[in-house]
């Protein structure tokens, strides 16, 4: 046990800790985007790669798997493009200090982030009863700058009868997901990417794809108010969360900006 405590170096542990949260982040974002799958399977090859090429020297099929994972780097790039982009944003916007950060303005941020909560609860509540859609989108850490630049920038105080207004349905930005960003409404009638996950019902339209696919790319919260039954939904880290009433809605809201 003494001997095998001596090959390990505190190098090596760094070296492990610093795959395995590769790995984690790698994991967690192929996880949200639905490829988790694929995800698995390049994992199984690199493993079984290094087993027989590094550990058992078969130098024949070592070479080959070796060629082919040269060339499957840029298929992987052009596979996971978005989801690459996703994590390299994520590992910005946190400028690994984030913990620090946190730390430092705990009570002011957890104050700021709530306030948000019960204007949009508001306007949701509202807009179900009238059955008019809505897609509302709460920023977290990423930025959403080039999702705002696609609808028209409003950068007003949140009030829940604007937010009612903006999605009223002669409204020209109805159609459109409004942003919000702290205590502001930044922008409306903003353009999301929408999901093509398959395991959605057939019943959920544009809106809550919309809603799936901004929090598969981002980490923002996206709510969706149904117009077809009013029901209220939101979704979150790749999860869609339906039919949802006033204090469930205003629990997880509130759960989520202070974990966020």
């Amino acid at each position: 046990m003494e001997s095998i405590l001596g090959l390990i170096s505190i190098k090596d542990i760094v070296d492990i800790l610093l795959v395995a949260t590769l790995l984690f982040y790698l994991y967690r974002a192929m996880k949200d985007s639905g490829s988790l799958n694929i995800f698995m399977g390049v994992l199984t090859f690199v493993i079984i790669w290094v087993v027989l090429y590094k550990i058992l020297d078969m130098q024949l099929i070592g070479t080959l798997m070796d060629k082919f994972i040269d060339i499957g780097l840029f298929v992987i790039v052009i596979l996971f493009q978005d989801q690459i982009r996703r994590f390299l944003m994520e590992i910005g916007s946190r400028k690994g200090l984030r913990f620090i950060t946190k730390l430092w303005h705990k009570n002011d941020s957890a104050g700021k982030k709530q306030k948000w909560v019960m204007p949009v609860v508001y306007a949701c509540m509202s807009m179900s009863k009238s059955k008019t859609g809505a897609l509302i989108v709460v920023r977290q850490q990423m930025p959403l700058d080039e999702y705002e630049k696609t609808g028209d920038m409003i950068d007003a105080n949140l009030n829940n009868r604007l937010i009612e207004n903006i999605f009223f349905k002669n409204s020209p930005l109805h159609d459109g997901a409004l942003i919000i960003d702290g205590n502001k409404m930044k922008a409306a009638g903003c353009i999301l990417p929408v999901s093509h996950d398959t395991d959605l019902p057939r019943y959920l339209g544009l809106r809550h794809r919309s809603a799936l696919g901004i929090s598969q790319a981002t980490d923002a919260i996206a709510i969706v108010v149904s117009e077809e039954t009013g029901s209220i939904s939101y979704a979150h880290r790749g999860e869609l969360h339906l039919k949802l009433n006033s204090t469930e809605l205003e629990q997880a809201l509130s759960d989520l900006s202070v974990n966020n």
